[in-house]
């Protein structure tokens, strides 16, 4: 280990400020042990940990030509580290010769001794999430490419009945086709199917048709197994409660022709996909995989943008061969805070459509729908079992103005719309943190106030539930999402600070780390008291004992509360990060930009925020032109799945 010293010792200075996680040091420094260590290993290591916490799966050699970039960092500071190594490949091949003849890497194609390092063409990977992306590559293709014979003349009628009061009597001119009705036929015909789309495009009210068109065509309907399933409670809940309203509404309209409230009431409640799985406290497994297949027919996974590259690949190693899966997802959101962003590999090229020619003549068939010709194209199978729903009949408005402003990275149109002078948009350019607390204490004092009001005959039985219910729904309207946790404008800091502002208006009385009205987040699964990381509660006190606290749940229409004592890994939850937001959709959402700029501030971050708003948007900057700056950068995160799935495609061929 001499020769690496001076490495470790600019590792070491580098942790230190900051640069580097204090993992990626050990991580190198434990592969060292293993055997032979050159320079050009460890500093892979380096980058390969750090990278991995960042959200990559993998380091990409050929990105090696300019570390500093990739990772953020000034040229001086990589320089540094490189000259403390001593010499280094100069590309991609030589850092190819230089690993694969390491011994603790494995290079696809050679003898396989379980070395923790596995290089894959110019990518170098953990081993654990080379096996997660090659099981996530070739069963999505394997699914994509296994296509059913589909009666095109009942999927025809059926879906002509399940749409009929939607159906335009005069279509507008350039409206183009109802690509929900195209999405519920490409998915009747495989066992995978991708349905991405922006807010208010109808993901949810799109699959309840589906699942209805699903029933009517099954030969054996009654016997159908559905689960639906989500990355977070609330989302799953969301899930659940989207399609049942949305099935309840068409069973009214259908009236006989479908028994679509035997569909209804067969369906469970929806679940986190940790609880589908079946997780196994203190360990990576889950109780359900290939050898103990999950019992469903049809699965379907909400907010799929969420799902980190290990949880996708555990799902499809348990869902069975013959069972369909439905990916919903938004692929312009944030990916998951784990590595892997494969809703957003699967989807990139969604918005070309890339259809063959016989899924445009299937779509007709099955749908009564055309295709327009630029959307036709030679993309591979998974393409054809991909549907981008492209018209939001809710989300419009300066709110949706915004969100595809800023998705487009038009920073010209974003500010426009901003500055616009419409009160569902606001935008203090230049902020300071008092700005932020007016507007807690403006959005916070409704609920606050309810609770301050009391329950009225709240001891009886049915009083306290429906209270406390109308206060959760009350403290959902609003909500301040943050890009960090850490400073003033961070999660942490303005927590803090909103709690003394509230408590200086008289509106919460804190007597210790629980009190009357403290929003909380859970922040790991608790299977004892049935919580899951991200679930949002209010501490209230116990009707039945009054000095003692509860913190209660909205599941649905229903609450249910555990006791405050109870929860041990929670958090103050007036502020939250925007990836903690998603699957949620606040009235009035403020989303608070920092003071300093990194490289979690892109446009996937600015979007998700936006789109969490329903009526009304307020952005708060201390520094303006750090949104500029956000709207340009593109999160993007190493991964080899697509090129993993081509290969595969080529190798079938």
């Amino acid at each position: 280990m001499s020769e690496n010293a001076k490495l470790f010792e600019q590792v070491d200075l580098l942790t230190e400020a900051g640069q580097l996680r204090r993992l990626s040091g050990v991580f190198a420094r434990f592969i060292g042990t293993l055997g032979g260590a050159p320079p050009a290993l460890m500093v892979a290591c380096v980058l390969l940990s750090e990278l991995e916490g960042r959200g990559h799966s993998c380091l990409l050699l050929g990105e090696l030509a300019d570390p500093a970039a990739l990772l953020g960092w000034e040229s001086a500071q990589w320089k540094e580290m490189a000259a403390a190594a001593g010499p280094l490949p100069k590309n991609a091949r030589l850092w190819i010769a230089q690993l694969g003849a390491c011994e603790q890497v494995w290079q696809v194609g050679e003898l396989d001794f379980d070395q923790p390092l596995v290089l894959d063409g110019e990518r170098l990977y953990l081993r654990r999430y080379w096996r997660d992306e090659t099981l996530v590559a070739h069963t999505v293709a394997a699914r994509a490419a296994a296509l059913r014979e589909v009666d095109t003349n009942a999927a025809r009628r059926a879906i002509a009945l399940l749409f009929a009061s939607e159906r335009r009597a005069e279509p507008e001119p350039g409206a183009g086709p109802d690509w929900q009705r195209i999405a519920c036929a490409i998915a009747l015909r495989g066992s995978l199917a991708i349905i991405t789309g922006g807010p208010g495009t109808g993901k949810t009210y799109t699959v309840a048709r589906l699942l209805a068109l699903l029933f009517a065509l099954a030969p054996d309907a009654a016997r159908q197994r559905i689960a639906l399933a989500a990355p977070t409670g609330k989302a799953a809940a969301r899930l659940k409660q989207s399609i049942d309203k949305a099935l309840t509404e068409l069973a009214d309209k259908v009236g006989e022709a479908l028994p679509l409230r035997e569909l209804t009431a067969r369906m469970g409640a929806a679940r986190t996909l940790h609880s589908l799985l079946g997780a196994r406290p203190d360990t990576r497994s889950f109780i359900h995989h290939k050898g103990n297949p999950l019992d469903v027919d049809v699965l379907i996974v909400d907010e799929a943008s969420m799902v980190h590259l290990e949880m996708m690949a555990c799902l499809l190693d348990a869902l069975p061969p013959g069972a369909v899966l439905i990916l919903l997802g938004d692929k312009d959101q944030l990916a998951s805070v784990e590595a892997g962003a494969v809703l957003g590999d699967l989807c990139r090229d969604a918005q070309a459509g890339g259809y063959a020619q016989g899924t445009l003549d299937y779509a007709l068939a099955a749908s009564g729908e055309t295709i327009p010709p630029q959307f036709a194209g030679a993309g591979g199978a998974l393409a054809q079992q991909t549907v981008m729903l492209r018209q939001s009949r809710r989300f419009g408005g300066p709110i949706g103005q915004l969100a595809l402003a800023v998705n487009a990275g038009d920073v010209a149109r974003a500010e426009a719309v901003l500055r616009g002078g419409d009160p569902a948009v606001a935008w203090f350019e230049h902020a300071h943190q008092q700005q932020v607390l007016a507007l807690a204490l403006e959005g916070y004092q409704d609920y606050l106030g309810l609770l301050g009001a009391g329950a009225g005959a709240g001891s009886s039985d049915t009083a306290h539930p429906a209270w406390a219910g109308a206060v959760l729904q009350r403290f959902e309207a609003f909500r301040i999402l943050c890009a960090v946790r850490e400073g003033e404008w961070g999660v942490l800091g303005l927590n803090e600070a909103i709690e003394q502002r509230l408590e200086r208006a008289g509106l919460i009385r804190r007597r210790g780390e629980w009190y009357v009205g403290r929003p909380v987040m859970i922040t790991r699964n608790d299977y004892g008291t049935g919580v899951f990381n991200g679930d949002i509660g209010l501490t209230l006190a116990d009707p039945a004992r009054p000095a003692s606290l509860r913190v209660y749940f909205l599941e649905g229409d229903k609450v249910r509360s555990v006791l405050a004592t109870r929860l041990r890994h929670v958090e103050t939850a007036y502020a939250m990060t925007v990836h903690k937001s998603q699957g949620s959709e606040f009235a009035h959402t403020v989303l608070v930009l920092p003071k300093e700029r990194g490289a979690m501030l892109a446009r996937e971050l600015i979007y998700t925020g936006i789109t969490r708003a329903s009526a009304r948007f307020t952005l708060v900057s201390p520094v303006a032109a750090i949104l500029a700056e956000a709207i340009v950068r593109r999160t993007e995160r190493a991964s080899g799945l697509r090129e993993m799935m081509a290969q595969g495609a080529e190798g079938a061929t």
